[in-house]
């Protein structure tokens, strides 16, 4: 196996553009894991934990643009009450040490339906940044999944930032798991809400091939909700969302759960969400 470790971005693209079948390498918690139980053997690795350039994030306008390399841990400490709905998604990943080294940049490139980190940034409408020594380009990140493992990042690509708008509301998620963490989800839900331009999103992790979002029950709330007022919650409105969610996934039944599982507990975690998502609203606060 060659092993390859570019000390700046333009070397790494470089390297990626020489060695097109090169798996990129960071934390190392996924990829470690298939070396460990021998389930890939790739012939050529190439590390990107020198590259000093992903593990910056900034401003980009009205954007936040995330390095690829920045940690959960980072995500956490740095950017939670900005992006209140990934941080409490990085509190569900692993152990200190796997949130101390594992990255949102890896968890885009392995694209997992699982990944922790979907949810919230499909909720929020990220993007992707994808670059190459051909140029630099931006793909909304729901329409970064292709299928199970799968994204539109070419060979020759690496993943160089993710850009999300700070919260404008509250934002939530939450999974369903065996235990709260250092486990993969049965599935999961993020939720944000956007008072100011009475928006909603969403975002399904483990019940398809990819994450997904829920439409109809983003414009349901969008419609419904009364945002005039800031008023309670109507319960006939929680229980419709729940459903519209529950009807947007595409499970499958596997060692995890049941597709008709997941379907009932996505409905439960949507409905509890927009109820902590309102409450929050209501109380001033973003989440």
């Amino acid at each position: 196996m060659e092993f390859l470790a570019p000390a700046s971005f333009t070397d790494a693209l470089a390297a990626k553009a020489a060695y097109p079948e090169a798996v990129p390498i960071c934390g190392g918690t996924d990829v470690m894991v298939e070396l460990n139980f021998d389930r890939r053997r790739p012939g050529v690795l190439l590390d990107l934990s020198r590259v000093g350039a992903l593990t910056e994030w900034s401003s980009d306008g009205e954007l936040l643009r995330v390095g690829a390399g920045v940690t959960y841990r980072r995500i956490i400490d740095e950017l939670g009450r900005a992006l209140p709905g990934l941080a409490l998604a990085a509190r569900t990943v692993g152990s200190p040490q796997i949130r101390n080294r594992g990255t949102v940049g890896g968890n885009l490139g392995s694209a997992s339906p699982a990944g922790d980190a979907h949810p919230p940034l499909l909720a929020a409408g990220a993007l992707v940044e994808l670059a190459s020594v051909r140029g630099t380009r931006r793909v909304p990140v729901a329409e970064f999944f292709t299928g199970p493992k799968r994204t539109v990042r070419a060979p020759d690509e690496l993943i160089a930032a993710f850009l999300v708008p700070p919260a404008r509301g509250p934002q939530q998620f939450a999974k369903v798991g065996t235990r709260n963490a250092m486990v993969i989800a049965v599935c999961s839900f993020g939720l944000a809400l956007d008072p100011v331009k009475r928006r909603v999103g969403t975002g399904i992790g483990s019940a398809g091939p990819t994450p997904l979002r829920a439409g109809a029950a983003e414009d349901l709330l969008a419609a419904d909700l009364p945002w005039d007022d800031v008023g309670a919650l109507p319960d006939s409105l929680a229980r419709r969302f729940g459903d519209l969610v529950a009807a947007a996934a595409s499970p499958i039944d596997d060692v995890r759960g049941t597709a008709a599982y997941r379907r009932h507990a996505l409905a439960v975690l949507a409905r509890r969400t927009l109820h902590w998502a309102w409450r929050d609203l209501r109380e001033g606060g973003r989440g």
